[in-house]
């Protein structure tokens, strides 16, 4: 019998095992980096063991210190999680060879299946050995790990050679195998998959089917369960070809089986053999815990002959700290505040916790389940428009209208969903009002009635960042001690609520003040600005700003002072999060300055490069 565990892992993955665990009375032993010491999965496990030595994106991927680490804390299993060494045979046979329990498959199952050229082999599918104009488009792949990490399309011959280059390097960052792969890339598909739960006394159990489609970046952004539209003779070939793939390599434990549906035609991509992010999705629909069901099998019982009867429908959102109208830009800096009524929320932060720039920017992913699609979608969206998210940008915006887009909640999406839809559903929407909710709140924390001023032409003015925007809210104090504003009735205001009357109509605005500038208003993020500008802030046009903290980890080939370049034009390649994020030029011109270099640390607003516009 299990009776302490250790995650390796970190974040939300391993905060969740740990849930399960404490609910079995089972002790929990994490494992962190230097840069997660106080990460929240650290603080809340029983026991956590540094990994020294290591930098903080390699040090998860430390098979020997982590094996080490379950030893030296008297852990008898190890839980995977997913992502770093989850698909990784060598350190599953390294937790056996250690005398310890590996919650997962056979490492012979995750040698067939982890790698996704031997996965399709033994499918029976090959891939792409040279391209030509006909084969385009095509799709590198990382041959290990997931999450998007090492995916690049490729359109036009010219752009293949590059796109296998920072392929290989994002792979071995991320997974520390840097072999890549080729196969076709299909338009407009659907990305579909099934759970398999497997027992070591040969149940397979197929549990229904999820839909994955939106995604940027080649990583899932919403996800839910059942995948909506199939028919029923779709679903059941989906089905037997997971349990087909399972019993092909002896597989135990939790799996999925990826494929891209097109039409009624299935297209496998491939097994992970592993947890998924998404399988909270599974869990509410089908009324299971999945890491209880993978320790359950992990000490040796037996599944039931059939599963349990799918009921309702549940979707999961993943909210990232990210700007999705910036090339989705991965986002930095305290969490000041995370609550979500209404919905499961699995997170690894809480309040007050630091975004850092080594690991993926996911803050949480929120769950909904009710009895149809619909009503989980108006449960989700609802939950995350009211939720209070205080700290860096985030996508929830993009979130909520994605759910509510025509083409998602008529179950007409692909995974070209964003590519056509991302400039609508980024464009700035911000409340008008909150400026003026935001400058009352602060004169009434600051005053407390003793602004007043027999001066009635000269209103007071507050300055606001908002949206990219600069705005101005006007308010003046009455002889009554009370706060008035121009065409906006004051019904009330303190230092955390303010509620105006607009046209006859009265608004409750939540007012959050961290630091000196940074504001919230319900979901509106403000930065208070000050009264006077400081000119030395100012760049000159053209200038080619860090957008977030990471390394710089190649300079656009031939690219040198005195080079013409187009906007857009990709410059160089920062290295954040474990993922490669382009930085292009801001205007056309001529590179008059570049002050960037391969290997080189940079943080916010770091100046990289000007570009004299044309």
């Amino acid at each position: 019998m299990i009776t302490s565990v250790l995650v390796a892992n970190r974040g939300e993955i391993a905060c969740r095992v740990f849930r399960t665990c404490r609910e079995w009375g089972i002790r929990t032993v994490a494992v962190h980096s230097d840069a997660d010491e106080n990460a929240l999965h650290a603080r809340v496990a029983d026991t956590a063991v540094r990994l020294p030595g290591a930098a903080p994106a390699e040090t998860y991927l430390r098979g020997d210190l982590i094996v080490k680490a379950a030893v030296a804390a008297g852990a008898d299993a190890v839980h995977p999680g997913y992502g770093f060494l989850s698909e990784n045979a060598d350190f599953a046979r390294a937790v056996l060879d250690a005398g310890l329990v590996w919650i997962g498959p056979p490492p012979e199952a995750i040698e067939a299946m982890a790698s996704k050229t031997r996965a399709k082999k033994l499918m029976g599918i090959s891939s792409l050995r040279e391209v030509t104009e006909g084969d385009l488009p095509v799709l590198v792949k990382a041959a290990a790990g997931g999450g998007g990490r090492g995916m690049r399309i490729v359109r036009r011959l010219a752009e293949l050679d590059a796109a296998l280059e920072g392929a290989r390097a994002e792979a071995a960052s991320a997974f520390g195998d840097g072999e890549v792969f080729l196969e076709p890339y299909v338009e407009n598909g659907r990305h579909v998959e099934v759970q398999i739960l497997a027992d070591t006394h040969g149940t397979v159990w197929a549990l229904g089917t999820r839909d994955c489609s939106l995604q940027r970046r080649h990583q899932k952004v919403i996800e839910e369960a059942p995948a909506p539209g199939l028919s029923e003779e779709l679903t059941e070939e989906l089905h037997t070809l997971s349990v087909r793939a399972a019993r092909a390599v002896d597989y135990v434990g939790a799996g999925t089986v990826e494929f891209l549906v097109a039409g009624d035609k299935a297209h496998f991509l491939e097994m992970n053999t592993r947890l998924q992010v998404e399988h909270p999705v599974t869990e509410a629909v089908f009324g299971l815990d999945l890491v209880a069901e993978q320790i359950r099998i992990a000490e040796g019982r037996t599944l039931a002959q059939d599963p349990p009867r799918a009921r309702g429908h549940a979707i999961e959102a993943r909210l990232y700290a990210e700007d999705p109208a910036s090339d989705w830009t991965p986002q930095t800096g305290t969490l000041h505040r995370l609550t979500m009524p209404g919905v499961r929320l699995d997170t690894g932060y809480e309040d007050g916790d630091e975004i850092g720039v080594h690991y993926d920017p996911m803050l949480a992913k929120a769950v909904a389940h009710a009895p149809t699609r619909a009503e989980a979608i108006r449960r989700l969206a609802g939950a995350l428009e009211r939720a209070a998210i205080h700290g860096p940008l985030t996508n929830r915006d993009l979130l909520v209208r994605s759910l509510r887009h025509k083409e998602f909640t008529t179950a007409a999406m692909d995974t070209g969903f964003y590519d056509r839809h991302l400039p609508d559903l980024t464009a700035a929407a911000p409340d008008p009002h909150a400026p003026l909710a935001a400058a009352l709140a602060d004169a009434r924390s600051r005053s407390r009635f003793g602004g007043w001023r027999n001066v009635p032409s000269q209103p007071q003015t507050k300055r606001y960042g908002m949206a990219g925007e600069e705005h101005e809210a006007r308010y003046h104090h009455t002889r009554g001690g009370g706060l008035a504003a121009d065409g906006v009735r004051v019904v009330h205001a303190d230092a955390g609520v303010v509620v105006l009357e607009v046209d006859g109509v009265q608004r409750r605005f939540e007012v959050a003040r961290y630091g000196d500038d940074q504001v919230y208003v319900n979901t509106t993020t403000l930065t208070a600005l000050p009264r006077f500008p400081d000119p030395t802030t100012q760049h000159a046009p053209g200038s080619l700003l860090a957008p977030m903290p990471g390394t710089v980890v190649r300079i656009a080939e031939g690219l040198a002072v005195g080079a013409a370049v187009e906007a857009g034009e990709p410059l160089l390649w920062l290295e954040a999060m474990k993922m490669e994020h382009k930085v292009t030029a801001p205007a056309t011109g001529v590179l008059s300055a570049l002050h960037a270099a391969p290997g080189q640390q940079v943080e916010p607003g770091m100046l990289l490069a000007v570009v004299q516009p044309a």
